[in-house]
């Protein structure tokens, strides 16, 4: 059974719905910045800033801090590494889907 089941395909990294919105977000755009995820995502700055920490460290994003004139920006970006971990989480999750199906 070992490589037929979806579950085992499924990744730990997006089981939380928040970090499966960040990806969802990242994947849609190239680049998003702090401020605007959280305000999409309506989580605080803490909330936000533990999921990102997490996705970062398993270097799904990428993270690039810059200055807007003298205020910090910092914008997040998918990694190839994020990428194909995200498409790989879907494609288990439709063939979960598909397989609830034919029950």
């Amino acid at each position: 059974m070992t490589g037929k089941n979806p579950f085992e395909k499924l990744d730990k990294a997006f089981e939380n719905r928040v970090r499966l919105q960040i990806m969802s977000v990242l994947m849609a755009n190239d680049r998003y910045d702090f401020n605007s995820l959280k305000e999409l995502l309506n989580i605080t700055d803490g909330n936000l800033a533990s999921h990102l920490k997490a996705l970062e460290k398993d270097e799904y994003i990428v993270v690039n801090k810059s200055f807007l004139g003298r205020k910090p920006n910092t914008n997040y970006e998918a990694s190839a590494k994020g990428k194909t971990a995200f498409k790989q989480h879907l494609d288990a999750m439709e063939q979960l889907i598909k397989l609830q199906k034919k029950l």
